[in-house]
C-alpha cells in the first residue's frame, strides 16, 4: 500500500495534523508513526500542562497568531471532547523596580496582542494571593491549565474513527525522496520495513534535524536539547496559590524562570529551570548520552549560544547541583515555600533550534523537499497551539 500522508510523530503536533489532515481529505490513506510504545511521550507528557494566553510574543509573529488561536481551540476542544481544564489565570509577579518596568513593557505588548489583561498594585496582589508578594502583578485573565496528554489522546480515538491508520514502535531509521512517493524505513520489533507515501510530514520534536538530514535536506540548525527541572509541592500546598504565579521574564534570556504551577489533578509544581542537556531524551537523574553529546558540541552554534549566554548558564547549572539555590528563585515571590518542600518531579526536554551562527530560533521554523514538510522548530506554547499548528500545515500541503 502507498499511503498519501504519512506523518512521523506521536507528539501533540503530529497527532493534531493527522487528525485534521484526515477531517480535509476523508477519501485520503493517512499513516501516523511513532517511535515509542504510546503517544506524548517526550515534550508533550513533560511539560507544565498550561494553556498560555500569549503574552512574551513578538506582535504580528507567527507564534503569537498561533497561540492566541490556539487557547480557544484548545478550550473549545475540551468542552467538545469533555476533558477537564480549568481557566484559573496567571499572575506575573514583579518583585523590584526593573521588573516592574519589563511589566509595564509587557501590559503594553498584551495591548497590541489584543490580550485581556490587567495590572495589579501590590496590596490587589496580596488581596489575591495572600502567599506572594511583590510590588505589583500583571494579571493574564486567559490562561489555563489541562492534560496534554489526555487532549493527544482523544485526538489519536478521532484521527482513528475517520480511518487514519496508527503505528506505535516503529522508528524511523531512513528516509528517500524521488519524484513520486516517499520511502520511510522503520524499525519495528528489530526488523526494518519499507513504508511509501505520496508526501510526508515530519513533527518529530528532538529529532526534527536528524529527520531532515535522513531526507538529504540542507540543514543549517541543530536540536539543542534544554533540560526543565520540577519539583512538586507535599499535598499541605495545594492551596498555596489561586492562580499560576510566574515571574517577570528577563527579555534577554529565552526562558520564562521559575514558577508555580497550579495542575489540573490539584497538586502543585514549581519550576521549570533551564539547564543544557546532554542527552535529548534524557530525563532521569543521570542523563548524557555520548551520540547526543558529540553532535552537540562538533556544532559550531553551540559553542556560540554557550558563549553568548554563559553568564546564565552558569546560573542555572548551578542552581540545579544547588537546591537551596533553586528554592531561592521560588522564595523571591513565595517565601513561605521551604527547602523541604521540594519533591522529586520528572524533568523535561525542550527541542530548542539553534542556527550556525549561534542565533536560538524563537518562531516556528519549517524545512521542506518536493515531497515533504519538517517542522524543525515548534517553541513553546507549541502545545497550545497544536490545534492552529496542525491547521497552519495541512493549509502548506493541501496542493501536494
Amino acid at each position: 500500500m502507498t499511503y498519501d500522508y504519512i506523518i512521523i510523530g506521536g507528539g501533540i503536533v503530529g497527532v493534531s495534523t493527522a487528525w485534521q489532515l484526515q477531517q480535509r481529505f476523508p477519501a485520503k490513506r493517512i499513516l501516523l508513526l511513532e517511535k515509542e510504545a504510546d503517544y506524548s511521550r517526550h515534550q508533550t507528557g513533560h511539560n507544565s500542562g498550561v494553556i498560555h494566553a500569549g503574552v512574551y510574543y513578538e506582535p504580528g509573529s507567527l507564534k503569537a497568531k498561533l497561540c492566541k488561536a490556539g487557547v480557544a481551540a484548545t478550550i473549545e476542544f475540551c468542552e467538545q471532547s469533555q476533558i477537564p481544564y480549568d481557566r484559573c489565570g496567571k499572575l506575573l509577579v514583579a518583585t523590584n523596580e526593573l521588573e516592574i518596568e519589563r511589566m509595564h513593557a509587557l501590559f503594553e505588548r498584551c495591548q497590541r496582542n489584543e490580550i485581556d489583561v490587567e495590572l495589579l498594585d501590590a496590596q490587589q496582589l496580596r488581596s489575591r494571593e495572600p502567599n506572594i508578594v511583590g510590588l505589583g502583578a500583571l494579571f493574564v485573565k486567559a490562561t489555563a491549565i489541562v492534560d496534554y496528554q489526555q487532549i493527544t489522546a482523544k485526538m489519536v480515538e478521532l484521527f482513528v474513527e475517520l480511518g487514519g491508520d496508527t503505528r506505535l514502535n516503529h522508528e524511523v531509521v531512513a528516509l528517500s525522496e524521488t519524484t513520486n512517493d516517499v520511502t520511510v524505513v522503520v524499525l519495528h520489533k528489530g526488523e526494518k520495513v519499507a513504508i511509501k507515501g505520496r508526501f510526508l510530514i515530519s513533527c518529530s520534536g528532538l529529532m526534527a534535524d536528524r529527520i531532515t538530514r535522513m531526507m538529504g535536506l540542507p540543514t543549517d540548525f541543530r536540536i539543542v536539547p534544554f533540560r526543565g527541572e520540577y519539583y512538586q509541592l507535599p499535598a499541605q500546598h495545594n492551596q498555596i496559590v489561586n492562580h499560576l504565579i510566574y515571574p517577570i521574564p528577563d527579555p534577554d534570556l529565552p526562558f520564562l524562570g521559575v514558577h508555580l504551577t497550579r495542575m489540573i489533578d490539584g497538586t502543585v509544581t514549581v519550576g521549570p529551570n533551564a539547564v543544557l542537556g546532554w542527552k535529548r531524551e534524557g530525563y532521569g537523574k543521570i542523563n548524557i548520552d555520548l551520540h547526543d553529546s558529540w553532535e552537540m558540541i562538533t556544532f559550531a552554534g553551540f559553542w556560540r549560544v554557550l558563549k553568548s549566554n554563559l553568564r546564565s548558564g552558569l546560573v542555572e547549572t548551578k542552581n540545579s547541583l544547588w537546591k537551596p539555590g533553586y528554592l531561592k528563585r521560588v522564595q523571591k515571590y513565595c517565601p513561605k515555600i521551604q527547602l523541604s518542600d521540594l519533591r522529586p518531579y520528572p524533568a523535561g526536554i525542550r527541542a530548542q533550534a539553534v542556527m550556525n551562527d549561534g542565533t536560538l530560533v524563537h518562531d516556528f521554523l519549517f524545512a521542506e523537499s518536493p515531497r515533504s514538510l519538517h517542522v524543525c522548530n515548534a517553541p513553546s506554547p507549541a502545545a497550545t497551539s497544536a490545534i492552529p499548528i496542525g491547521a497552519y500545515i495541512c493549509d502548506k500541503v493541501k496542493t501536494n
